[in-house]
């Protein structure tokens, strides 16, 4: 509210606002230590029901799918089950509404780019789906409030599902898998959401700020420009799985400012560094199935509760949970699956910082000069 109203300060139209000078706030050693500060976590009740909403869809149909002539679906089964984490803090009336629609545009996530497939789409097609899909998503999920995770899980759903050839019968198989799982999962909230804490004066829930629709329009744009750049990056290095690298530049695009976007950056890079250390540890087992749902169950759990407190730290639990996801949908991927995740993320962040100062507003970098100099002489 401080930056709001200084904002009509005069002294706000002296502040430095050149691209280069925001490089030169966002390298400030102030910016790497407001990354790793904790933050006030919003009430923990909603989160961690979301979380446990979502493991217990993934405990559901997870075995399900194992024990059944389908079993190579496993992977999208628990695509499906994480649509339970949305509409965590909307109103009572509306939070299955949300998750309803949740659980349709996952289930499109996967159809589209599995059609892709089908329909003989070359890999430089599927990676532009892919980037066009983030801005989309990006779209979507601050058009009708679906709050967090926000676009990254959908944007997981798509890179899940590309693929070099399928038939007509397999992408019927991947989209009912998936649409199966998020049902499951919105049956399960619905049938717990009483358990939900309402808001109150004291405690309301968090909320995201309003956007007009151009400007919404815009950081989609932005993002799928980024993602388009990353991309087209991991698959010149030859790594094999794009989708990270863009859910990387996403997540630091999804900043409502440009001090947050470094701060994101620097906080999927390290708490990625160090999830990715503890899938390896996990990975390089070489668990069997029930295992990695107990351990899939535990994280999704730990990781909504730890979350608020600070991004990085949610990142170190994300991390090795999408891993072992991974796992359970392609068993041959092992332990090097840990290095490709660093390198695409670090690639996804980087690049994304750097496009979100490149096509940065006026205002975007006069909030980040203000930024940095209230908390110079703070």
């Amino acid at each position: 509210m401080d930056d709001v109203r200084t904002m009509n300060d005069p002294a706000h139209a002296a502040l430095p606002t050149r691209r280069r000078d925001a490089v030169r706030h966002l390298l400030h050693t102030h910016r790497f230590r407001e990354s790793f500060r904790l933050g006030t976590p919003p009430p923990v009740r909603n989160s961690a029901l979301a979380g446990l909403q979502a493991a217990l869809a993934t405990a559901l149909c997870v075995p399900l799918f194992l024990c059944s002539p389908w079993a190579h679906l496993v992977g999208f089964a628990s695509l499906g089950a994480l649509v339970a984490l949305f509409g965590r803090f909307a109103p009572r009336r509306s939070r299955t509404g949300i998750v309803l629609q949740c659980a349709f545009w996952q289930t499109f996530a996967v159809f589209a780019m599995s059609a892709t497939a089908w329909l003989g789409w070359p890999p430089a097609a599927q990676l532009v789906l892919l980037a066009a899909s983030c801005g989309f998503y990006l779209l979507i999920c601050f058009r009708h409030r679906f709050g967090a995770p926000g676009p990254l899980i959908f944007i997981f759903a798509v890179g899940a599902a590309m693929t070099d050839t399928l038939d007509l019968a397999q992408v019927v198989e991947r989209t009912l898998a998936t649409a199966i799982a998020a049902l499951a999962a919105w049956l399960i909230c619905v049938a717990s959401e009483a358990l939900r804490r309402p808001p109150t004066p004291d405690l309301p829930f968090p909320q995201d700020p309003e956007r007009s629709l151009g400007e919404l329009g815009f950081m989609a744009a932005r993002a799928a420009i980024a993602a388009l750049v990353v991309v087209f990056a991991s698959h010149a290095l030859g790594l094999a799985h794009p989708a990270w690298a863009a859910m990387g530049a996403v997540a630091v695009m999804q900043g409502s400012h440009l001090h947050i976007s470094m701060h994101r950056a620097l906080q999927r890079m390290a708490g990625t560094m160090a999830g990715a250390s503890l899938a390896w540890l996990l990975l390089a087992q070489q668990p069997s199935v029930w295992p990695i749902l107990a351990m899939l169950a535990l994280l999704q759990i730990l990781t909504e509760i730890v979350i608020g407190l600070n991004y990085g730290l949610g990142q170190v639990l994300v991390t090795p949970m999408a891993l072992l996801m991974t796992h359970l949908a392609a068993p041959a991927a092992d332990a090097s699956l840990a290095p490709e995740r660093v390198a695409d993320t670090l690639l996804g962040a980087l690049i994304g910082i750097v496009i979100a100062v490149a096509l940065s507003t006026l205002e975007d970098r006069r909030q980040l000069a203000h930024h940095h100099r209230s908390r110079l002489s703070g």
